[in-house]
């Protein structure tokens, strides 16, 4: 009897995908693949590069020691198609299976592959999250508005996390108001541990660095977790010790330590080596344990079972299309600082630097810092986009595209967002601790030392001023300009349109 393909991707790495749970061990073969396509469809930072093909491999070899059969392919097999749909192809060939069973793929434009082939294909719903795409296509039917709260209290009623009988704990949903603190520098606070590289780690990082060296970010030190065990060891780390001051610190910014409180487990969230599940029962545990303040469990569940989960949503209501969406007509090229390009400016080279060299940056340097960057400077959202799913760890386009296009540059019209997130430096500085150390002065509005976020922020609410000043959450910000002199609003536009003539003949900002 001929058996089936049963494919597993990269961040598929779970035991109970639902494409294993519709196949026979005894006749299907498995099928997994290190791919070059997946590598360079757009330029993957090394160092994410390596988490995937390690965390495959190891995969696969607890698959094997399940019973399955495997059918896997190293990058550098000369015999590897170097595509998904070409390694789907060839091992059809060598089975004679006709039928294909895939899991439902996170990314467009490779499901799309997938559905061309000349086989036989059977997509299964990705059940490993709370809500399906038709539970939140459900909800969403008939709104005006999308707004992640709303769908939240629908999913802590579902769920049960973090309530009493059919009330919130705590007597709030959200205590988000509670979590805006800066932080300050210590060498008390705890750090992740460092997961020193094994044989299969040193293996890949070597394969990276022979084959993806052109692309932006350091491959070493390498310190992921590349399988569930490492994975689960860093969940209990930061639940025992640092998720209880997560939630106050959550939006600070230090140059010096960029992980702070936060858990940094979304790599292993996406890639599926963690389950969305047992992530919020440890927090929930914790609190009912009475060992964190409801502030920091809620604010870190509400991160998965509301945002992750609306935003997953977004995406598979969206379409495609989604990826296209340009709601501003932002049309500038992305800054060649992101690509490490020389800048004088102290927040985007801490947030940009720990992103080239650990493929990681946290929610509020993304949003705040180079997100806000790019919508104030009018960056293409496309390249925007291309950018965050390049170069972090945890980039998978189901959940990066909503961030992006959505959250951090509108680009979606307000979909996600109902207002965009931008801010003058000011934001920064109350945050972080970069602006003492920049060459620009954050105080300044105007002249040779402004900050260019105080210059931007401006022509950005003046250039949309026609679609943002009837927004009752930016109303303020016009009223603010309008009390302005005449010729200081002179000054801070001619001075914002030099900075941008400055971008486009590619200096250094």
């Amino acid at each position: 009897m001929v058996g089936r393909l049963i494919l597993v991707l990269g961040d598929q790495l779970s035991h109970d995908l639902s494409a294993l749970k519709a196949a026979d061990p005894e006749t299907d073969t498995l099928v997994m693949a290190e791919v070059r396509r997946e590598g360079s469809h757009v330029p993957h930072h090394p160092q994410k590069i390596a988490f995937f093909l390690a965390a495959m491999r190891k995969h696969a070899i607890a698959l094997e020691a399940g019973g399955w059969r495997v059918a896997y392919a190293r990058l550098d097999d000369p015999d590897n198609a170097q595509s998904i749909a070409g390694e789907l192809l060839r091992r059809a060939a060598e089975t004679g299976a006709g039928e294909v069973i895939v899991t439902e793929p996170g990314d467009w434009r490779l499901r799309a592959e997938i559905e061309g082939l000349p086989l036989a294909v059977t997509f299964l719903p990705d059940d490993r999250f709370f809500a399906s795409a038709g539970d939140f296509a459900d909800w969403a039917e008939g709104r005006k508005q999308l707004r992640m709260e709303w769908f939240y209290r629908k999913m802590r009623r579902r769920t049960g996390l973090l309530m009493e009988g059919d009330q919130p704990a705590g007597g709030k949903w959200n205590f988000d108001h509670d979590n805006r603190k800066p932080a300050g520098g210590t060498l008390l606070r705890p750090k992740p541990p460092e997961i020193e590289p094994d044989e299969v780690v040193k293996e890949v990082l070597s394969l990276v660095e022979r084959e993806f060296s052109d692309h932006f970010g350091h491959v070493r030190p390498f310190r992921w977790a590349t399988d569930r065990a490492g994975a689960l060891t860093l969940l209990q780390h930061f639940i025992d010790h640092r998720l209880a001051d997560f939630g106050p610190y959550q939006d600070a910014m230090l140059q010096d330590d960029p992980v702070l409180w936060h858990a940094v487990l979304s790599p292993y969230l996406n890639a599926g080596l963690l389950s969305p599940r047992e992530v919020c029962d440890a927090a929930e545990a914790a609190w009912r344990a009475g060992r964190v303040p409801i502030q920091s469990a809620e604010g870190f569940i509400r991160q998965i079972l509301g945002w992750r989960e609306f935003v997953r949503g977004i995406w598979s209501l969206a379409g495609p299309g989604y990826m296209a969406r340009n709601a501003l007509d932002h049309d500038r090229n992305l800054p060649a600082v992101y690509w490490g390009g020389e800048t004088g400016m102290a927040c985007m080279k801490a947030a940009i630097g720990q992103t080239r060299d650990m493929a990681y940056a946290h929610h509020i340097q993304r949003l705040m810092v180079t997100g806000n960057f790019a919508l104030l400077a009018g960056v293409d959202p496309a390249q925007v986009h291309e950018w965050y799913l390049s170069v972090y760890a945890d980039a998978v386009e189901w959940v990066e595209a909503p961030n992006t296009l959505g959250m951090s540059q509108f680009a979606d019209g307000g979909m996600v967002g109902s207002k965009p997130y931008v801010s003058s430096g000011a934001y920064i500085d109350r945050m972080s601790d970069y602006c003492g150390t920049c060459s620009y002065r954050v105080k300044d509005k105007t002249g040779p030392k402004a900050c260019p976020f105080n210059l931007l922020y401006w022509h950005f609410l003046i250039r949309h001023r026609t679609r943002f000043e009837g927004n009752p959450r930016m109303a303020q910000m016009y009223r603010t300009w309008e009390r302005m002199a005449e010729d200081r609003r002179d000054t801070v536009l001619e001075e914002a349109d030099a900075l941008l003539d400055r971008l486009d003949a590619g200096e250094p900002v």
